[in-house]
């Protein structure tokens, strides 16, 4: 498969790229730097560094378009607008400002590829479009189903875009030559669109953190947990989506029966300043800024027990990125989240954490209560995270089921002339 790659020209679009280190930014990053090294040319089309937390990175402020060379990928970036609240109109108009800067100044290189990362919409618009113009197979990976989380995610005006945005996921989708979903409960809805199954590839994301190797300890001190205290910590985005209102209440709930429970959120996003009014008054809630790259596993594992939310109306439409990291933390998992859906799914499939009801506050303590008083079961819930990472997420695995989709779609492309001309002759 490699020998398909060398020399080949790839277009990688995604608005999120490194430095961002969170979301679907990693999986695009590790994606082209595998194919420049596995021989092809790469060039990234991408938008300003801002996830998580909705700004431009200081680097990247006042830059309107610049190209820069990370791992041996060239990465043209594009301004765009960037709201620093999530509406339906707030996120059109971001969607709007990449696709326009994106169509009116694509990278000026002819690929023999072009690969789309969604959920953007703009990205896959994008990607169809250079993909036509050059006859090239456009190939797109569903990291999200954006139709779905508008109405899912609790995103205000959300329902009333709805249709219109999965009429242009639909049409991406089904004019591609190849779809990979990062996870089969995405491929019902996925062929729902017209999109025939012989097209679509189920490509797992992998654990792209390294295990954690610090002293658990010193972490704890430098994070001012003492060690008589339960730390249950969400590291990520806080977004609408993950309806973090739910540790709020928990926290509510423990500091009335459980004081030795710290609840602990790390990161950034839309919605942290309006859970830190939330919890103003809980001396048991604690935020901290996202961690280092380099500091993220030793913090995951400095932990107790991690924890995972989403909104109940939260189904099918998105697996947390951060899931693969918990695991490879060795901490056990509690997972707030709708029985039915990929996230339900691959936290019972790996036996490295339990299921409680989500947007049930009272559910979540008592699963976390329990968990606090059975340390062998926390244990031995936390061990089968790494080894479940070892035997289905691993970046070569993952990496490895990417270049099979790409070397498909170009062999399949390389044999279409063959195909037309044996056509003609007869």
């Amino acid at each position: 498969m490699t020998d398909m790659l060398s020399g080949c020209r790839v277009l990688l679009v995604s608005t999120n790229y490194a430095p961002e280190h969170a979301g679907i930014a990693p999986y695009a990053t590790l994606t082209a730097e595998h194919l420049a090294a596995s021989g092809a040319d790469v060039n990234v089309l991408a938008g300003m560094p801002h996830y998580p937390g909705w700004r431009v990175h200081a680097d990247y402020r006042g830059r309107w378009r610049m190209v820069e060379s990370r791992g041996g990928v060239r990465v043209h970036r594009r301004r765009s607008f960037v709201p620093t609240r999530q509406t339906a109109l707030l996120r059109a108009a971001y969607e709007a400002g990449f696709l326009a800067h994106g169509w009116i100044r694509p990278p000026a290189t002819r690929p023999d590829l072009v690969l789309s990362q969604m959920p953007t919409l703009a990205g896959g618009v994008i990607g169809g479009r250079i993909a036509r113009r050059h006859r090239v197979p456009h190939v797109v990976v569903v990291q999200d189903l954006m139709s779905a989380a508008a109405t899912q995610s609790g995103i205000r005006g959300g329902g009333r875009v709805a249709s219109v945005v999965a009429g242009v996921e639909s049409r991406i989708l089904r004019t591609a030559a190849l779809i990979g979903v990062v996870h089969e409960s995405f491929v019902d809805r996925v062929t729902a669109m017209g999109v025939p199954g012989s097209r679509v590839r189920v490509v797992p994301n992998w654990s792209h953190v390294t295990p954690p190797a610090g002293d658990r300890r010193a972490v704890r001190a430098r994070l001012g947990w003492r060690d008589e205290e339960f730390v249950l910590l969400h590291a990520g985005n806080m977004g609408l989506k993950q309806g973090l209102e739910i540790l709020v209440e928990t926290a509510r709930i423990a500091a009335r029966e459980t004081p030795r429970l710290r609840i602990v959120l790390m990161g950034d996003g839309s919605q942290r300043r309006h859970l830190e009014h939330l919890a103003a008054d809980l001396p048991n809630l604690h935020f901290l800024p996202p961690a280092a790259h380099a500091d993220f596993p030793d913090v995951l594992a400095a932990a107790d027990v991690l924890v995972l939310t989403q909104r109940a109306s939260v189904g099918d439409m998105s697996l947390p990125s951060k899931l693969t990291s918990y695991f490879a933390s060795g901490r056990p998992t509690v997972a707030s989240v709708a029985s039915q859906g990929g996230t339900a799914q691959e936290v019972g499939r790996s036996g490295a954490g339990v299921l409680v009801r989500a947007e049930d506050p009272v559910s979540l303590h008592g699963s976390v209560v329990e968990l606090m008083r059975d340390p062998d079961r926390s244990a031995a819930l936390g061990a089968r995270g790494p080894a479940y990472v070892r035997e289905r997420l691993s970046p070569q695995a993952g990496l490895a089921r990417i270049t099979a989709v790409v070397s498909e779609a170009l062999a399949h492309s390389a044999r279409e002339p063959e195909a037309r001309r044996a056509s003609d002759a007869r």
